[in-house]
């Protein structure tokens, strides 16, 4: 099976990633979502892609291993055709810490999957769009805890995500003039698998809430529609952005509205 847009989604079994396969299909683009584990929900996102009429496979690899990236992208190519798009959204958390306590394979961890897996997997795809000559679009899922330091205990994780970043800017200079667009997607909390525990979790996720102007937390869906657009031709002179997906950034001290008036 070959189509003209092949987009690849790593971790596109749940969260943000599964949104915007599910968008990109609804796009037009054949669709590869990849997990390392969870082989049941890839299947569930390739089987409500198909339900709504689009093409997607599943396609398993572990984003921090080379060989595995490297397998991961020949199965996409052999089964839809060479990737034109790419969304880098496998990503982990760091557990809560200090840096008093931080512990060497967690750090490891964290950077070989949110740093180095998403160039690695930048590498193959720019590699597969220069040789078919046609271009294609690229986006990271960075975080807005690229830009604050991280909340309380997430030093690590947001210095993985300002690496993607800095990353991100400087590989799209490097292609832009052969028809390479590479963004970033900066989102607030959002809630997913990953940030489920605030469910049960009233207190914390007022206190969370509270620091969003808009005053709540986004949905997968919510970020998912800006990736998509990224990768449209809607946005063909964009790249090299970091766009914010935070409803309005953070709130500094006291809202507006519980400010007296003087």
């Amino acid at each position: 099976m070959t189509d003209s847009r092949i987009a690849l989604i790593t971790g596109g079994s749940r969260g943000i990633g599964a949104a915007a396969a599910r968008g990109a299909a609804a796009g037009g683009y054949a669709v590869a979502v990849n997990y390392r584990e969870r082989a049941d929900a890839a299947r569930a996102v390739v089987e409500a892609i198909e339900a709504a009429g689009g093409t997607a496979i599943a396609v398993q690899g572990d984003v921090a291993d080379e060989a595995g990236v490297k397998r991961m992208f020949s199965a996409v190519t052999e089964r839809l055709g060479p990737v034109t798009a790419l969304v880098n959204s496998a990503g982990v958390g760091g557990n809560a810490s200090s840096v008093a306590d931080f512990k060497h394979a967690t750090l490891a961890r964290l950077f070989a999957v949110n740093v180095i897996g998403t160039m690695l997997c930048c590498r193959e795809a720019v590699r597969a769009m220069l040789k078919h000559g046609a271009g294609g679009a690229i986006v990271n899922v960075s975080s807005m805890a690229a830009t604050i330091g991280g909340r309380a205990g997430a030093s690590d994780y947001a210095a993985s995500k300002a690496a993607v970043d800095a990353f991100t800017v400087g590989f799209a200079k490097e292609v832009a003039a052969q028809g390479v667009r590479v963004n970033a997607v900066r989102p607030g909390m959002t809630l997913t698998d990953m940030t489920d525990e605030l469910r049960s979790d009233p207190e914390r996720m007022a206190e969370i809430t509270a620091t969003i102007p808009m005053q709540r937390i986004a949905t997968a869906e919510e970020v998912a529609g800006p990736i998509v657009w990224l990768l449209s031709d809607a946005a063909a002179f964009v790249s090299g952005a970091c766009l914010d997906v935070s409803g309005g950034g953070f709130v500094v001290g006291q809202p507006l509205h519980d400010v007296a008036q003087t």
